[in-house]
């Protein structure tokens, strides 16, 4: 019987066929696939990176370790002892200046001591020194600053006021400006607070303002500055009053209501403390 498809259509059909995975020829026996070996099931092989190599401990290195660990914890102590020593004002700036166990240090232009009459009657703690405060030496000279002394001045007080009643010192936690103005960690905290203390004592002022939540933290052991403030605690033996940071009020300018409520408390107690 004569095929009804020519040589071309034909031709055309196998290469379909093959495309489609048909290319091994039918033998003329048949085979018996039952018989054939079963053939290892192909496995997955996925690249996974070699475990590093655990180095032998040199000796002396579980020693060398502990050393290291033990001075990141004795620098609150090697604090304490330099706070400690220092008698005045200028011996407590000369103790922090040569202190070198904070990396904050390190990558700051200036020590940010204090500014303002050291006779005042209110202290200001805020919390570290910005880009500003970094480059002239000296605490809230921004625009944090500005409005710090726009605040004050509205109850008659100033920095540089020589009379000790109407003026104010002004200090922060940290005296070195964090990178990029983040948050104080807890350890750099934990390291200076033996200057700010001692800061206190040597100062003897009537009364604290804490400013912001990095103050509050430090010598009330709590944050949240919206329940705090407009409240008189205590610390350090002083009576303590916390207050928004105008750097938050630059930012939130509804909240100098409350800010003004604050400062005309402040205000009253010196009154009654006069």
């Amino acid at each position: 019987m004569e095929s009804p498809l020519d040589h071309e259509t034909a031709r055309a059909l196998l290469a379909w066929q093959v495309e489609l995975g048909a290319d091994e020829a039918i033998g003329d026996a048949p085979v018996n696939r039952f018989e054939l070996p079963q053939e290892a099931p192909r496995r997955l092989t996925v690249a996974v990176a070699p475990a590093p190599v655990q180095a032998a401990p040199r000796p002396g290195a579980a020693v060398k370790a502990a050393a290291v660990e033990a001075v990141a914890v004795d620098a609150v102590a090697v604090a304490r002892q330099a706070a400690a020593q220092a008698q005045d004002l200028q011996q407590l700036r000369s103790a922090l200046e040569a202190f070198e166990h904070c990396e904050l240090k390190r990558g700051a232009r200036n020590t940010v001591f204090a500014d303002g009459n050291p006779a005042a009657r209110v202290m200001v703690i805020g919390e570290a020194p910005g880009r500003d405060e970094d480059i002239q030496g000296k605490p809230f000279v921004g625009r944090a600053g500005q409005l710090l002394d726009r605040m004050f001045a509205a109850i008659g007080m100033a920095r540089d006021q020589a009379d000790s009643r109407a003026s104010v010192y002004i200090t922060n936690i940290l005296p070195w400006r964090p990178p990029q103005n983040r948050d104080p960690l807890p350890e750099e905290i934990a390291v200076m607070l033996p200057f700010v203390k001692r800061h206190v004592d040597l100062v003897g002022p009537e009364v604290l303002v804490l400013m912001g939540n990095i103050s509050c933290q430090a010598l009330l052991g709590r944050k949240g500055i919206t329940r705090l403030r407009g409240n008189w605690t205590s610390a350090l033996g002083r009576p303590v009053l916390p207050m928004f940071h105008p750097a938050y009020l630059l930012r939130n300018p509804a909240a100098k209501r409350e800010a003004w409520a604050d400062l005309l408390m402040l205000q009253a107690r010196l009154r009654e403390g006069a």
